[in-house]
């Protein structure tokens, strides 16, 4: 728990004192997320949950792309105060949770969709990670899509002074196993701010 705390309050003061776009995952669009949420699941209407957000811009490209039905969760309540006040009116159909997602409590079988780039890394603790997994297969529907991005095996092996763990794609499909079938994987390099490339391994799988 103290551990859990500590997390918090990292990524906490990160938000309060450090803008939007000095931060090494930075994205002024989310435009693979998009391209695999709109290849994955077309429909509008569709439930999907970002997890791990913070402020991050997928929110925004999501609504401009006529998806109703979002909920973004992030550990930092600072980070989601900031997505609310840049989308303003906008965001009050948004579903906001503030919650470390090993912790949080989810509805069952709610979502279509579940997305997550750069938090599944930072779970360097197993136990951390089998919670995490318990929460996907508790909230995402049978039939419904994982698309889950983290360093590859190219990555740095830290971000935002934490360790990372990096996976290759068949080991990150292999952490969340037999109840999850793998669709397709991609790589990019994403550039931060400070120019330096990152490699992101992305996995879109499917609950079976």
């Amino acid at each position: 728990m103290e551990g859990r705390v500590r997390r918090r309050e990292h990524w906490e003061r990160i938000y309060r004192t450090r803008p939007s776009d000095e931060l090494g995952w930075f994205q002024p669009r989310a435009l693979r997320s998009l391209r695999l949420i709109e290849d994955a699941l077309p429909d509008r209407g569709a439930a999907i949950i970002d997890v791990g957000a913070g402020d991050s811009v997928l929110v925004d490209d999501l609504l401009d792309a006529g998806y109703a039905n979002l909920t973004v969760l992030d550990l930092s309540a600072e980070a989601l105060a900031r997505c609310r006040g840049r989308l303003g009116p906008r965001g009050t159909g948004v579903g906001w949770i503030a919650a470390d997602i090993v912790e949080a409590v989810l509805p069952e079988a709610a979502y279509d969709l579940w997305h997550d780039r750069a938090v599944f890394h930072f779970l360097t603790d197993a136990a951390d990670r089998a919670r995490y997994i318990e929460r996907v297969l508790r909230s995402v529907k049978r039939g419904g899509h994982v698309i889950v991005a983290a360093f590859g095996p190219g990555g740095p092996p830290q971000c935002s002074g934490l360790d990372v763990v990096r996976y290759a794609p068949d080991a990150l499909h292999a952490e969340f196993g037999a109840p999850f079938r793998l669709a397709r994987h991609t790589t990019e390099l994403h550039h931060t701010p400070t120019g330096k490339e990152q490699e992101f391994v992305y996995c879109h799988c499917v609950r079976t």
